[in-house]
């Protein structure tokens, strides 16, 4: 690859980082016009709040490995490192989603899964008053089927929250 493109890559690429960071601050602001009246932000929000943030960390994360993976030639071991944790992050959201989308199918109205980077926690918030047995351990086994989980990775915890 010539030094021309490879510029013109790392170009675009810090471009697209500063365009994120530009989002982030304009969806935060948004997010505190909506908070309550001492400027924190209400459990309402809590869900689009944790999605946003996680979605704008996670696209920061891309974009670096893909900076480096354009710098690297296909046979080093940096590019073959990268190109790994892009698809190891790619995974974890598709768990993510995956789950998110299955735990609301219980009937939860909203639900956030946080798969760890560099641990199996898998953390696991719903919008609920309080969970009872039963439901806990339906999530608990729908977690360990689908990612292969140990239940001792597993945190599940009640964010009520009034839609």
């Amino acid at each position: 690859m010539s030094k021309t493109k490879k510029i013109i890559i790392m170009s675009s690429l810090v471009f697209l980082l500063a365009l994120t960071a530009v989002l982030n601050v304009l969806l935060a602001t948004d997010t505190i016009a909506f908070g309550n009246s001492n400027g924190t932000v209400t459990t309402s929000n809590y869900f689009t709040t944790f999605r946003t943030e996680r979605t704008t960390t996670r696209s920061e994360e891309l974009l670096q490995l893909d900076s480096v993976i354009a710098l690297y030639e296909e046979d080093s071991d940096k590019y073959k490192e990268a190109v790994n944790l892009k698809l190891k992050i790619v995974e974890m959201m598709e768990n993510e989603l995956m789950l998110e989308t299955l735990i609301k199918s219980r009937g939860f109205s909203d639900a956030v899964v946080s798969i760890g980077m560099d641990s199996e926690n898998v953390n696991v918030f719903v919008n609920s008053n309080e969970l009872d047995y039963n439901t806990a351990m339906a999530i608990y086994k729908m977690l360990t089927e689908e990612v292969n989980v140990s239940p001792t990775s597993i945190i599940i915890l009640p964010v009520y929250s009034q839609v």
